[in-house]
This record gives structure tokens, sequence and C-alpha cells, in this order.
């Protein structure tokens, strides 16, 4: 339990199974959103004093026990296990972890000890649902690219292999056109904004 990650053949540092670890993401990821959501609308902060406990310890286990031993990633080994597992750098998760683990014990003092709420914790809030979401969503773990600014090493191992200096496929590039379509879109998007705004607003009546 003193090694953090897994000793994996053919790997030169203890590594961990990135499919497992944004399966566990997800998972925190609609729980967050979900506990939000009824303290915005509800005013209702059960939920969330809930979602902190949760984080909270589930980190503590992470970085202080193992990360084998925390249940979100027990869950997501559970939820992944017959998919190949894809295996990513300890280092770099460790230190995206701590800044989580920073995240979860500012929130356990403002709005579970002092039973508080105010723009830090709302920025707390919306800095978690970002990481979650690029973690769980797109496989890019926010806390490894500070990781690299901040000890200057090359991290090894990274989801993707972005760590490593490769030519795109040509599957992976982006042509004018495409942007051009995405440009587009989003236009089409403000200009139903502007025009049916009205129309939008008026409350849903039963169909039956």
């Amino acid at each position: 339990m003193a090694q953090f990650g897994e000793t994996v053949k053919g790997y030169e540092i203890p590594v961990l199974n990135e499919r497992e670890v944004r399966a566990s993401a997800g998972i925190l990821l609609a729980y967050i959103i979900i506990s939000v959501m009824f303290a915005i609308l509800k005013q209702n902060f059960v939920p969330l004093k809930y979602f902190i406990v949760i984080f909270l310890v589930d980190f503590i286990i992470r970085l202080f026990v193992s990360p084998r031993y925390a249940p979100t990633l027990i869950l997501g080994r559970l939820i992944v296990r017959n998919q190949n597992p894809e295996y990513v750098g300890a280092p770099q998760k460790k230190f995206a972890w701590y800044i989580g683990l920073t995240l979860a014990v500012t929130m356990f003092i403002l709005s579970i000890v002092m039973n508080s709420f105010s723009m830090i914790t709302g920025l707390i809030c919306l800095f978690c649902q970002i990481f979650l979401l690029f973690e769980s969503a797109f496989g890019i773990c926010l806390g490894c690219i500070v990781y690299h600014w901040i000890y200057k090493e090359k991290a090894k191992y990274c989801p993707g292999e972005v760590c490593e200096v490769n030519m795109k496929q040509d599957i992976q590039k982006t042509s004018m056109l495409q942007v051009f379509i995405l440009i587009g879109f989003i236009a089409f998007v403000i200009a139903v904004g502007i025009l049916f705004n009205s129309y939008f607003v008026v409350p849903s009546h039963s169909l039956f």
C-alpha cells in the first residue's frame, strides 16, 4: 500500500488504468451536477454536502491508502472490467488528485464546518465540474497539465500518448470546411436564441 499505482511489466514507473479513472470521474461528475442543481433550483444543499463528504473521503483513500481501494475507482473498475486497460503514469495523476483533495478540503470547511455558501464555493464547484468533465468526456487531465508546467519534466504514459511526439493521422486532422461548419453551427444556435427565445420561454402545457 506504500506504492502509489500499479507495477505493470513493460512500464518504467507505476501506472493507473485510465479507463477506470475516467469512469470514476464520470460518476462523480453526474453526482455533482445533480447536487448543484438541487442547490441552485431548490436551495437544498443537502445532496451537495453528501457529495463533498464522499469526494473528500474517496480522495483521501486514493492518496493516503491506495487508489485500488478508493470506492469510486472500484466502481469504475467494475464498470469497465471488460475493456482493455489503458495505462497512464501514476505520478502526474497523484499531483492532479492533490489538487482535487485541496478543493475538497476547502469545500468541507466552508460548506459543512461553517455551513455557508458564497462565490468561493460556487467557483470551486465550477472548477470541480470542469476538471471532471475534461477527464471523463475528453480524457484530458487538467491537473496533469499543471504538473508538467510546475515540474518541468516530461510526464510519461499520458492518456492518448499526448506526451509523445507524433504526427496526427488523417482521421485526426481538421479541415477548414469542418471549422467553418462549426462556426456556422454556433451562429445558428445564437440566431435561434435571438429569433425564438420569446416562444421558448412560454411555459409548456400537458399534452393530455
